[in-house]
């Protein structure tokens, strides 16, 4: 594969999954749609891609004007946005430059197009005005509705690649990256995103590199450009020089050889150096993984992620249809545990096919146990699968994001009404599961001990504990570098639930990706945590790290983290305490 001789460029973004991946890109735009590649036009056909290209805003337009024309014209900014928009799709910098680009360059309208939307936002990006460099959003959506039209991309989607390449994309729903084919994709890059938002969740499950965050990559990158994504460091390398490239493809190798023997010793048991036994258990959203899970050397599934089943299906599944995926799963990992998650939609993860009011803030809104109590028919008919579904394995049943004693009670409401119908229609199930509550809110950190009195165990998920704890926007790269996991007072809160969970004889498990980072475990571990649960590919590292870890010192070393003001000051402490077992000098990561 040859090497572009553009000029070398390096970005800096967050790190989506580990990994180093090299290749080909290809452009993916906001709603999943490929780009197409640049091709002459001949003076001849020029007027007719114009004419093609004209017909496309026409189309657009007469589209967008439909939608305001059936809005209340009461709707304020909203409406003047839309009618800002109206007026993009003649301005003359879009529409009239793209036709002189068509012109002169004698171009394809698409990349016309691209390329005129692309000076347009770089200009506007320079601007010192925070209006003006807003603009850039509508702009941005104009292009998009135009390009549409152009392409014909309304049904193109991620699973329809059918070459070996690395996509680039200004953003990736989970839904996209759960189209993602091994196969075909080597890893991903996009502007948008942050660590341990769920799109960087499933690549990790996926276990190939992508970097999130960039902000400019589809700016400045073009389709077959040559690529190096550096997961590991949350690089990526734009037409990298020979001795670039050939730097990479020896970390690649060694990457491969250290890797090959973690998952040679992934059979080995999670003990501590002085006898201390934990439990590694599996996350994932998709019952295919449990294969992965198992050979990873993980004893259970921790957390089962039910939502992409209703995502990918594009409607409500039947009671049948969950039956049949949730006994799948348990009778494959019988007799060890799986924990089902009911349904968490909306937030990040928008349901498609709901009609539903636009929440401004849709992370604090109608979301998660919230949606389910809104909309019970939904609820029970879940309930009464998992119900199902445990009589024939070990089922635990986890309710997410619940911030108050009163949801726990709607929750269990709601389980009896599931169980009283069950038996009416005489199905054979099992009512007799333990029920847990995720610890996500800052507000059931601080009633740990009541919500105890109601459920069998508590689940801390760290990353909504930590976004919501801190106000960070987990997808935002503007934030990203204030969502740091050893927060003193994210372990405060983890502290705490442990005290509460061990007070009232509860189980406690850590389901959220700061169980699968080994910089962690050794503070986890040290205070008193033996059950976690993770992304699949991390299950032999932080085994691994387990089985060089003292107990003792852990717990000594917590006393003194606790201490600690700053997570710098908490991270080069851990450094340099376990400097000898933490992973980062076995490879260069």
């Amino acid at each position: 594969m040859g090497i572009s001789k553009a000029e070398q460029i390096i970005l800096k973004g967050i790190s989506g999954s580990p990994g180093i991946c090299i290749g080909k890109a290809y452009i993916v735009d906001r709603e999943g749609v490929n780009i197409t590649k640049r091709y002459p036009v001949s003076d001849a056909l020029v007027p007719n891609e114009i004419d093609r290209f004209k017909q496309a805003v026409l189309k657009a337009k007469n589209d967008h004007a439909k939608v305001i024309d059936s809005l209340d014209k009461d709707l304020g900014e909203n409406l003047n946005i839309l009618e800002t928009h109206m007026v993009l799709f003649k301005d003359k910098m879009l529409y009239g430059k793209t036709i002189e680009t068509i012109s002169k360059d004698k171009i394809n309208a698409e990349w016309a197009l691209r390329k005129v939307s692309r000076k347009v936002k770089i200009m506007f990006q320079k601007i010192d005005d925070v209006y003006l460099q807003a603009r850039v959003n509508d702009i941005v959506q104009v292009s998009d509705k135009i390009m549409s039209y152009l392409v014909g991309a309304q049904d193109i989607k991620i699973s329809d690649i059918n070459k070996r390449v690395i996509i680039v994309a200004h953003d990736l729903s989970p839904a996209d990256a759960s189209q993602i084919q091994l196969e075909r994709v080597k890893g991903f890059v996009t502007d948008r995103g942050g660590k341990d938002s769920h799109t960087s969740i499933i690549a990790k499950a996926l276990r190939i590199p992508s970097v999130l965050g960039l902000g400019i990559a589809t700016i400045n990158i073009e389709s077959d450009d040559f690529l190096i994504v550096d997961g590991s460091s949350g690089t990526l390398i734009i037409n990298p020089d020979e001795d670039t490239l050939f730097k990479y493809e020896e970390r690649m190798v060694k990457l491969e050889e250290y890797r090959a023997g973690l998952e040679r010793d992934s059979h080995l048991p999670a003990v501590t150096k002085d006898g201390i036994s934990l439990n590694l258990m599996a996350n994932i959203e998709l019952v295919e993984e449990v294969v992965a899970a198992k050979d990873y050397g993980a004893i259970g599934i921790g957390l089962f992620r039910t939502e992409f089943l209703y995502l990918d299906l594009k409607r409500f599944p039947t009671e049948d249809e969950l039956l049949c995926k949730y006994k799948e799963l348990v009778e494959f990992m019988s007799p060890q545990s799986v924990t089902i998650r009911t349904l968490d939609i909306n937030g990040d993860k928008v349901n498609p096919y709901l009609t539903s009011i636009e929440e401004a803030n849709p992370s604090l809104g109608l979301r998660a146990v919230r949606f389910c109590l809104e909309n019970e028919d939904i609820f029970i008919t879940q309930l009464k699968a998992i119900f199902r579904a445990a009589a024939f394995g070990n089922i635990k049943l986890l309710i997410p994001m619940i911030s108050c004693v009163e949801e726990i009670i709607q929750v269990k409401q709601v389980m009896n009404k599931a169980i009283l119908e069950l038996e009416y229609e005489d199905k054979i199930f099992n009512k007799d599961i333990p029920l847990g509550v995720m610890i996500e809110v800052p507000s059931a950190v601080m009633i740990a001990e009541n919500l105890a009195e109601h459920v069998d165990f508590f689940s801390i998920g760290t990353n909504d504990l930590i976004q919501y704890s801190m106000a960070i926007d987990r997808s935002n790269r503007m934030v990203a570098h204030l969502y740091q996991a050893l927060n003193p007072a994210v372990l405060k809160m983890i502290k705490m639930t442990y005290d509460a969970a061990e007070k009232k004889c509860i189980d406690l498990v850590m389901c959220g990706e700061m169980a699968g980072d080994p910089m962690n475990i050794p503070v986890l571990v040290g205070m008193g945590l033996t059950n976690f649960s993770m992304n699949s590919a991390s299950v032999p590292i932080v085994k691994r790290l387990i089985r060089n870890l003292d107990t003792k010192k852990a717990k000594n070393n917590v006393e003194k983290i606790m201490k600690l003001n700053c997570v710098q000051e908490i991270f080069d402490f851990i450094l340099e305490e376990y400097k000898d077992i933490l992973p980062f000098g076995e490879v260069d990561e």
